[in-house]
């Protein structure tokens, strides 16, 4: 194959699982380019080089609709393998510079990242782990994992992480090579793959990088760690479901259609099913049944989550977060397949009640999920998603305003609902006349009062409400005409709060206020992603920024109150996001009980299985959640989950964040 003359030139890197005192080595004849491939297409590069002294050099860049990381990293490693000098320059994936240095004597360390610069003892024997860099980290921790005597090292200043499974494989090519499992750094294990030239490949979800010589392999790698995950996955499922036939859950207080609050009930659930529900003592209940104890509590429907992504990992984070129900908005054609393992617990996950297939236009920042070249494969991308049953139908931002009409048109034809980005220079009361039914993100609409020449495509979307929407006046004929527009046709408004908090207030080096009550309970990458800072912003760009983002939260209430559908959806974190959407729903200035109603069953009545789901009521199934305080009081109670139950199984929210290396409640 020609590349690998034309870019792997020569590269000798030895594992210290072969020599124990050796250390990454890089011949300094050439340099080792990798594939850096976005939802399978090549989307950059990643290069790793060796100085020809003592240092380690390290590019790193890809983009994803104008979105996306460039780093240049330097890195000298000790005797032992662990970093002793580092420094990064660039900027991360949403554009915000990046410089982070580390730098040691063999007695002392100092540093300086994100979070902090200090000094303090190091002896070399742990390794110092970087906020935003380049993949190389993930070699330098398997190289030590491999050598470790017990299977884990330290991290620096603080953090543990250990090496779960190595399995070896033989490739097709004759390659053989081994998968690292490795805990402690994010919620989701991560997996390496390493031979004795080093890494070869990690893959990460849609991000992969893989050295380019092997590039033709990384389908049948992929194919290899999916078996793998999905056996671990398996493995925690049967592990975290607790089976039950008949249970009581006694002297709890139960949340009410109608947003009130039933005191001191014993509600009886036979199956699935709700059986009754009785004044606390009244019930005849058998001692063999389950006894669940609420006193003092709050017995919830299961809680939908109106904007999800949802992959197999995802799920538990749903479960232990109270989510019960949700609606995916954009995923591959697969999803029906993902959604039946849920169904039937073979993977630990929400109830998928809503399909909704994505479909873009050609170019650049073009989704890359599903891109059709011109109206005609639009439309039968649309059929192709009503063959499969999917309900709704997302159009996004390269999709051309020509066609919007037509596939609108189409999509109603076959009873689907259309939603979605509004088209790049298109407003968003030419899309809703166009036949939108709902409009995703709370950006969108304030986009609608600035121009139709703004290429949404780009971060533009983001940047131009986060400048100018503190100047939309909520009193203007023009934002009164376009309320009015949204209430008479029906649109429905599902506006993602949370991650614009994130990306308008949160600043760099500063815990983000979407997350900073959950920081501490995360493993470390967690954590490090909770100070990485939203848009970038000088002083006058955050005054700006923040009191963008109070109108965002006022025209929520302003919606609301006018009588406007709006429904609660992460587009993000599960469980934990939506928590805070619905905080932001409240400090906006909507009732938490309303809060409550819009979270179950006024999203069981939109998405049309209010039949079933979203309200306690006999005869009805049991998707519920025990909740320690009482969030129509204080709708922080609602990160209180104890317990979820979603048909027959009961999971224990602290047994369900253990499993991902997440701390409970205190």
């Amino acid at each position: 194959m020609r590349y690998v003359i034309i870019f792997f030139i020569s590269v000798a890197i030895t594992l210290t699982s072969c020599d124990p005192s050796s250390k990454l080595e890089i011949d300094e004849r050439g340099k080792t380019i990798y594939d850096v491939v976005f939802r399978d297409n090549v989307a950059g590069s990643y290069e790793k080089s060796y100085d020809g002294v003592s240092s380690y050099n390290y590019n790193y860049t890809y983009n994803d609709r104008g979105r996306g990381p460039k780093i240049s990293e330097q890195i000298t490693l000790n005797d032992q393998g662990f970093i002793k000098d580092l420094k990064i320059e660039g900027h991360n994936y949403r554009s915000a510079s990046v410089s982070e240095s580390f730098s040691s004597d063999g007695t002392t360390a100092k540093w300086s990242n994100i979070m902090d610069t200090s000094e303090a003892l190091f002896d070399g024997s742990s390794l110092y782990f970087r906020h935003t860099g380049s993949p190389a980290i993930f070699e330098i921790l398997a190289q030590q994992l491999i050598k470790s005597e017990d299977g884990s090292i330290s991290l620096y200043p603080e953090g543990k992480v250990e090496l779960v499974k190595t399995l070896p494989f033989e490739l097709s090519n004759g390659l053989k090579t081994d998968l690292l499992m490795i805990r402690g750094l994010d919620v989701d294990p991560i997996y390496v793959w390493m031979t004795s030239e080093g890494m070869i490949c990690k893959i990460t979800k849609n991000l992969h990088v893989v050295r380019k010589d092997l590039a033709d392999l990384r389908p049948e790698m992929k194919k290899i760690q999916d078996e793998v995950e999905d056996k671990n996955l398996a493995e925690l499922a049967t592990e975290l479901s607790h089976a039950t036939s008949n249970m009581v859950i006694t002297g709890v207080d139960v949340f009410q259609k109608d947003g009130s609050i039933l005191r001191k009930q014993d509600v009886v659930v036979d199956g699935q099913t709700i059986k009754s529900i009785q004044p606390s003592g009244n019930a005849n209940i058998d001692k063999d049944v389950l006894q669940m104890p609420g006193q003092g509590k709050t017995l919830l429907p299961g809680l939908f989550d109106m904007h999800t992504h949802n992959d197999k990992f995802r799920g538990i984070l749903h479960l232990a977060g109270g989510v019960t129900s949700v609606r995916d908005l954009a995923n591959n054609k697969q999803l029906k397949d993902l959604a039946e393992q849920f169904n039937t617990n073979e993977l630990l996950g929400p109830r998928i009640v809503t399909f909704c297939g994505i479909i873009d236009g050609p170019g650049k920042y073009a989704n890359q999920r599903n891109v059709v070249n011109n109206l005609e494969e639009g439309i039968e991308e649309i059929i192709d998603y009503n063959r499969l049953g999917y309900e709704q139908i997302k159009l996004y931002s390269s999709i051309k305003p020509e066609w919007v009409q037509d596939m609108t048109t189409k999509a109603h034809e076959l009873g689907m609902r259309v939603s979605g980005h509004i088209p790049a220079y298109m407003t968003a009361t030419q899309a809703i006349n166009q036949g939108y039914n709902e409009i995703q993100h709370i950006n969108m609409l304030f986009l609608n009062f600035l121009s139709d020449t703004i290429d949404t495509r780009t971060p533009l979307r983001f940047t131009m409400p986060a400048q100018h929407g503190a100047d939309l006046d909520l009193q203007s004929e023009e934002y009164l005409t376009f309320v009015e527009l949204l209430r008479t046709k029906d649109i429905l408004v599902d506006p993602t709060a949370a991650i614009f908090e994130n990306m308008l207030i949160s600043e760099k080096g500063q815990p983000s206020p979407t997350y900073e009550t959950i920081i501490e309970r995360f493993p470390l990458m967690g954590q490090r992603g909770f100070y990485a800072g939203g848009l970038p912003k000088d002083d006058e760009k955050r005054k700006r920024y923040r009191a963008s983002f109070d109108k965002m939260l006022a025209v929520i209430a302003d919606l609301y109150n006018k009588g406007v559908d709006i429904v609660p959806g992460t587009d993000g974190l599960p469980g934990f996001l939506y928590h805070r959407e619905l905080e932001l729903y409240v400090s906006a200035g909507i009732p938490a009980k309303e809060v409550l109603r819009l979270a179950t069953i006024k999203s069981a009545e939109i998405t049309g299985v209010d039949d079933d789901f979203g309200s306690i009521e006999v005869g009805k199934q049991a998707d519920l959640i025990l909740v320690d305080g009482d969030p129509t009081n204080d709708i922080s109670d609602i990160r209180r989950v104890e317990w979820t139950l979603k048909g027959c199984n009961l999971y224990y929210a602290k047994e369900l964040y253990n499993a991902v290396g997440i701390s409970h409640f205190k």
